[in-house]
């Protein structure tokens, strides 16, 4: 079995957030929120983004930067960033994979990267363009360490209201 950690280093808006908390309660992933956050938790734009799937989520907060390493020792993170060189579908994901996504303003810190410049990895996107939306760049990485998993424990097909396949 495989589990999926999303980790967002300081997350700035929370419709992003609700929509990666809703992304991670469809796929069984984990998230991890790293303070300070740019709202607060119980905003209402976070909770409706994220609908009624909260119950359905196990999530964590940390202190800082600090918190999460002390928590999680000697742990492989892949960090997201558009300033890094690897594709993010070259790598082979580990059965415990995290991975971390910055601040929608800034992304990660460049320090962070050049110190775990062995597993930063990008999703390739036209040139002179900032970033991809952070809850959108998250479903990407998901669905990429699902897919080399076979999709295995998620729905097999979809089913119809009014008619049967």
């Amino acid at each position: 079995m495989y589990k999926i950690n999303i980790i967002l280093h300081e997350p700035e808006i929370p419709q992003n957030t609700g929509n990666i908390a809703r992304t991670c309660a469809a796929t069984g992933a984990c998230l991890h929120l790293i303070k300070p956050l740019g709202f607060k938790i119980d905003n209402a734009k976070l909770k409706r983004a994220g609908l009624d799937y909260w119950d359905k989520l196990d999530i964590t907060y940390y202190d800082g930067t600090e918190d999460f390493n002390e928590k999680h020792p000697g742990i492989t993170i892949y960090y997201f960033s558009t300033k890094a060189r690897k594709n993010y579908c070259d790598v082979s994901y580990p059965d415990e994979t995290w991975l971390m996504f910055g601040k929608e303003t800034k992304g990660l810190p460049e320090e962070l990267l050049y110190k775990n410049r062995e597993t930063c990895v990008r999703i390739p996107m036209r040139d002179n363009l900032r970033s991809l939306n952070l809850s959108n760049s998250v479903a990407i990485a998901v669905y990429e360490v699902l897919r080399q998993k076979d999709f295995y424990g998620m729905k097999e097909t979809g089913n119809l209201t009014k008619y049967t396949w």
